[in-house]
């Protein structure tokens, strides 16, 4: 891609037209609920749900949380298993563990008060330098911009900034140019207007550009190199993990075991795993297991694939009926409990394909 002019100084002394933007805004953003308030504990509930995630899939997460912790210290005297029950199906579940921490550090350390300054918003956990930036200046108009992927996207399309958003250096360059335009009068409205424009209207792939209050002055609409912006140069290794899981019957009871730290789905339920190298063939994973004599596989599932960031997860299961327990440690609970704990939505999968009862309205999401 070759723009028409290269100096970075001309772009950014070009004006940006932030009354434009406000009006913009002001008539087409969407009505939702966190929007509604200046509390800062539903700001930061909305902020940490929706990181990593659309708004339509965040909702429901939001209007639960609210309903079944209407205040941060409702929410930090609630077990983690609940917790993160209520967040199952929402992913990155760092997010739910540090919600509760931090939920907990409010309510006991700062009397149920939200730090009303951008310093003291980066001292909580799960809370970086977006998150603070949109906390504080939507609850309490702090003039500091809040730069995330949609406004990364916005301003290098508007400035023609051809350089990789993946470099340190243009991130600094965006992050300053955001702070550089920000309406400090409406600090709050400005990063949410800049982040409606991304989420709706500057998309990836689509941009609806003839609908943009900025697309008189924006370069890439100009020189219609939109989709070439904002330049990425690293890709994300995945990598491919066999996941198999044997799930034992007997009377009418499974073991399940809680995942530990240091990989995915920390604190979350899952069956017995036995993960391998490679994948397996039905017969190969049924020798994997080692399955004791006077017990019976009643099946073995079809792949199940859940994908990560980072990883693509294929996994199957096999369902094994015992007269006896076997020697293995988990907590046995019946199949009817298995609704109150849990589960990556890579287990819920499999549960509700073979009929395992599990509350369909969490799961489902």
């Amino acid at each position: 891609m070759r723009l028409k002019f290269d100096s970075l100084t001309a772009q950014q002394n070009q004006s940006f037209h932030n009354h434009a933007l406000l009006s913009w805004y002001d008539g087409v953003k969407r009505n939702l609920p966190w929007r509604d308030t200046k509390d800062p504990y539903c700001i930061w509930l909305s902020e940490i749900i929706l990181q990593q995630t659309r708004v339509d899939q965040g909702m429901p997460y939001y209007e639960r949380f609210v309903e079944v912790f209407p205040t941060v210290h409702d929410l930090a005297n609630a077990s983690e298993d609940d917790v993160l029950k209520l967040w199952e199906g929402l992913g990155y579940y760092s997010r739910a563990r540090n919600l509760h921490a931090t939920a907990k550090n409010v309510s006991q350390n700062l009397n149920g008060e939200f730090p009303d300054s951008y310093a003291g918003l980066l001292e909580l956990k799960g809370v970086g330098p977006y998150t603070a930036a949109a906390i504080g200046s939507i609850a309490f108009n702090l003039p500091v911009a809040a730069v995330d992927g949609n406004v990364y996207r916005v301003l290098a399309r508007y400035f023609g900034i051809a350089s990789s958003i993946d470099e340190t250096k243009t991130k600094t360059l965006i992050a300053d140019l955001a702070q550089k335009v920000l309406d400090v009068h409406r600090a709050g409205d400005h990063n949410q207007a800049m982040m409606e424009l991304g989420a709706t209207v500057c998309t990836p792939k689509q941009p609806a550009c003839a609908a943009c209050p900025l697309n008189e002055s924006c370069v890439a609409f100009q020189q219609q190199v939109q989709l070439e912006l904002p330049v990425r140069t690293k890709k994300t290794k995945v990598r491919n993990r066999y996941f198999y899981y044997a799930v034992y019957v007997v009377d009418g009871r499974v073991p399940i075991y809680r995942r530990g730290e240091g990989d995915i789905w920390q604190g979350l339920y899952e069956f017995d795993l036995f993960e391998s190298e490679k994948k397996l063939s039905e017969q190969g994973v049924i020798d994997m297991l080692g399955i004791a004599e006077d017990a019976v596989v009643e099946s073995v599932s079809e792949e199940f694939k859940h994908v990560l960031s980072h990883q693509r997860i294929f996994s199957r299961f096999v369902l094994i009926r015992s007269e006896s327990r076997p020697n293995v440690i988990g907590k046995w609970v019946s199949v009817n409990e298995l609704r109150n704990f849990a589960f990556p939505r890579l287990v819920n999968r499999y549960l509700e394909r073979t009929g395992f009862v599990i509350d369909a309205e969490v799961s489902n999401i």
